[in-house]
């Protein structure tokens, strides 16, 4: 008699996490919940689905952290396309926790699903660090906007310029006037404060530069600095796991939609999948490369012959 195989859903949420196991028929063998943490799930698997073949969960805010710390667990974990997964579990009349769980286990017993590759924990923290420096970039931008948006409805215009020169501008067109600097000053404090830890961040990524040679090579191309090239690294990972160089743009969201049905087939616009923030950086990489880098090269040449017959935003 062939040993009964078990496959695993894991629907989960930030505190618990649902599981359904279910045999290679697809029968429901054990329904049940746990804490949304590595032991506790491990345990509920092999307690419940000792022979596991497969146990399967969606992308999520956990996914990777979990995915991670099962596989090390010796669970044969699978992370699903929650794009993919979500048509299949639609299908569903009732959306529960529950039903969600059963209708992953389906997933992975039939094999109809797409594994998303899961990034390295090194990886992830070098994502964390850009992350926590482009939400501080933002937040120093906001606050300089909000400013400058307050003295204008007092008629006091602010140059623009060098960001250290800010807050001296600021103050000088504010001094005598107590009203607006009571308003104003603390801005400014939370401007520079904000200011000094983006300098530390900027510290700590020069220095993960400096040790990444994927990084350093892609700095040798024109327009691309320490922080795109970096972004680039922590997003792509693993590069063998694209087969064709091709696909990195289709995977960054560069390539366009496209619509065919019938005598119908169009493409539309870019389809803005994937990492927004490597996508925001590699345009500002093209539009420097374009428009303000002195050399002339032969990206540059090809870029411009484009932008020239599409369009500089296009381009």
């Amino acid at each position: 008699m062939d040993q009964q195989r078990h496959y695993v859903g894991l629907d989960v949420s930030l505190e618990t996490t649902s599981i359904c196991v279910i045999d290679d028929k697809g029968a429901v063998l054990w329904r049940g919940t746990c804490a949304s943490t590595p032991d506790a799930i491990t345990a509920a698997v092999r307690a419940h689905a000792p022979a596991a073949v497969r146990v399967g969960l969606e992308t999520g805010q956990l996914s990777n952290w979990l995915t991670l710390n099962l596989r090390r667990r010796g669970i044969p974990i699978v992370c699903l396309d929650a794009r993919h997964a979500k048509a299949a579990l639609s299908l569903q009349i009732n959306k529960t926790d529950a039903n969600d769980a059963f209708g992953l286990a389906q997933i992975v017993r039939t094999g109809w699903y797409r594994e998303v590759a899961v990034k390295s924990m090194d990886a992830q923290t070098l994502k964390m660090l850009l992350v926590a420096r482009a939400q501080l970039v933002s937040q120093r931008q906001t606050i300089a906007n909000t400013i400058r948006g307050l003295l204008k409805t007092s008629g006091l215009i602010i140059a623009r310029g060098s960001k250290g020169l800010f807050p001296v501008r600021v103050r000088e067109q504010i001094a005598g006037n107590d009203v607006l600097a009571a308003i104003v000053e603390p801005l400014l404090v939370v401007w520079q404060a904000v200011r000094e830890q983006i300098v530390t961040l900027d510290r700590q990524v020069l220095m993960r530069a400096r040790t990444d040679v994927a990084a350093r090579h892609l700095m040798t191309i024109p327009g691309v600095g320490v922080v795109v090239a970096l972004a680039y690294t922590a997003v792509i990972d693993d590069p063998a796991r694209f087969r064709h160089s091709a696909s990195v743009g289709a995977y960054l969201g560069l390539t366009p939609r496209r619509y065919q049905s019938g005598e119908v087939d169009h493409s539309g616009h870019i389809s803005k999948c994937g990492d927004s923030l490597l996508r925001a950086y590699l345009f500002e990489a093209a539009t420097v490369l374009l428009s303000r880098h002195p050399r002339a090269s032969a990206l540059k040449t090809w870029g411009l012959a484009l932008a020239k017959r599409i369009g500089m935003r296009r381009a």
